[in-house]
């Protein structure tokens, strides 16, 4: 052999090595010459404790309403049980308000007869059925219901929820312990799910595209969002509808809540004033029930339809805390991290996000800890008063699982609108704050170009979801 030449099967192993690596830079240029989908909001649908339905339920935000009342025991959904069981439950209860959605047949209120109460319907819970009412509502309002298969099969959904059923387990605990086993529902499990909120809205109306269910406390409805925001960006989905539900307004979720000390306990008698973010008077957050729903779409996809763009998915930061199952870090490193990776992904500088709807629940320690990261991010520009800030779980509670879907509705109405909503119950700030960084205590009319919805949940995950106007 002469001198210098590879033998044959080394020269032909080379040979491919340097053509794979040709591919791969043609790919890489080919990527970077093609131009990069965008994904915008197209379709919106809310349940919530002020209200079904969008226009209803902003209108009642904007004017500082509030859908948090005192329970009852029809609330705690333990029917089966002896009245003086009932009673006994209800009275140990240290809780006694929440954010219930309202019910009824009237414009603005939750029809059960239509989502819930009939035969069809047997393996549908609640949460499951406000995730079929507000989907509803935004694939109307995007006008997007697609017949052919090729729309159909480009189309997903990405619908989470926090906890679930948990009334349908304490039911079937009952059975247990009463020896009526047999009588199990075949549709107990499916009924508990938590993808079966995703799964019922595909099969109604025949989406073969991602189905897709995040589980990851309070900041679900966050990551269910980003998540079908990447799905349509790398191209797995033109359309996706995403969100998330919940309903645990029930005696073994509330007395969960309240054995971790987490609920609000001072305000039994003035419910109204019960969740008050930010504010010296927090005890603790508002247990409520509810769910959004948003439509998102490829840009292009978008346009050529000729639909209405509420605002554009423009960066979706995530982190870990990686502390404690229930608390954030005292130096709020794993906010700062969440806001900072969707300021950075948007290409944006923190003085061109003009609100940030904040995560804030009426903790004593959370809402502390997010003003201050919220300091550390936006620096003298928030110092300045040039930050609008507000967290509308005053009027809502905390949705837990639903809390970051709503919340991101909220945050692109604001875009939409033009209209910063307000925080309630706001009357002795906390002393984080100061006479020009302060949060809403009234809704104020602003253009707002790009806003970051924030969800941080038990386990230290965090989400922040940053929307901008279209141009």
């Amino acid at each position: 052999m002469a001198a210098g030449l590879l033998p044959g099967p080394q020269l032909i192993f080379l040979i491919i090595q340097i053509v794979m690596q040709f591919m791969r830079i043609l790919c890489v240029v080919q990527s970077s010459l093609s131009l990069p989908r965008r994904v915008v909001v197209t379709g919106l649908g809310m349940v919530t404790p002020i209200g079904c339905g969008v226009e209803t339920t902003w209108k009642r935000l904007i004017g500082g309403e509030c859908g948090i009342r005192a329970i009852t025991t029809e609330d705690l959904k333990i029917d089966g049980f002896d009245p003086e069981t009932q009673s006994h439950v209800f009275d140990q209860l240290k809780s006694k308000v929440a954010a219930i959605v309202p019910c009824g047949a009237n414009p603005g209120e939750f029809n059960e007869k239509i989502w819930l109460n009939s035969k069809e319907h047997r393996s549908i819970a609640r949460f499951i059925g406000y995730a079929l009412c507000a989907a509803d509502e935004a694939l109307r309002d995007a006008n997007w219901v697609p017949n052919e298969q090729e729309g159909k099969e480009k189309t997903g959904v990405s619908i989470g929820g926090g906890i679930g059923s948990i009334c349908d387990v304490v039911d079937a605990a009952q059975m247990i312990c009463e020896k009526r086993l047999r009588r199990l529902s075949p549709y107990f499990i499916p009924r508990i799910l938590i993808n079966m909120a995703s799964g019922h809205v595909s099969m109604k109306y025949g989406f073969q595209g991602p189905n897709h269910a995040a589980v990851t406390a309070c900041a679900t409805g966050a990551h269910s969002i980003g998540d079908a925001a990447r799905m349509v960006l790398y191209g797995d989905a033109d359309v996706m509808v995403a969100g998330g539900t919940e309903a645990s307004i029930d005696a073994l979720s509330i007395a969960g809540f309240c054995r971790l000390k987490a609920l609000s306990t001072r305000y039994n008698s003035s419910p109204h004033e019960a969740s008050r973010p930010f504010d010296c008077g927090r005890d603790g957050f508002v247990i409520g029930e509810g769910c959004g729903v948003l439509v998102l779409e490829e840009l292009e996809h978008a346009r050529e339809r000729g639909a209405k763009v509420y605002a554009e998915v423009r960066g979706y930061g995530m982190s870990g805390d990686a502390h404690h199952i229930t608390q954030p870090h005292n130096d709020g490193r794993g906010a700062i991290l969440a806001m900072s990776r969707a300021i950075q992904q948007a290409n944006l500088y923190p003085h061109q996000v003009d609100y940030v709807n904040a995560h804030a629940t009426s903790t004593p320690l959370g809402d502390a800890i997010e003003a201050n990261a919220i300091k550390s991010i936006f620096g003298d520009y928030a110092m300045s008063g040039g930050l609008a800030l507000s967290s509308t779980k005053g009027a809502v509670g905390h949705l837990l699982g639903a809390a970051g879907a709503v919340e991101a509705i909220f945050t692109i109405l604001a875009i939409h609108h033009g209209i910063v909503p307000l925080t309630l119950n706001l009357s002795q700030p906390d002393p984080v704050f100061s006479d020009s960084f302060m949060p809403l205590a009234a809704s104020k009319e602003m253009t707002v170009n790009a806003a970051i919805s924030n969800s941080f949940g038990f386990g230290g995950t965090n989400a922040s979801l940053l929307f901008t106007s279209v141009s």
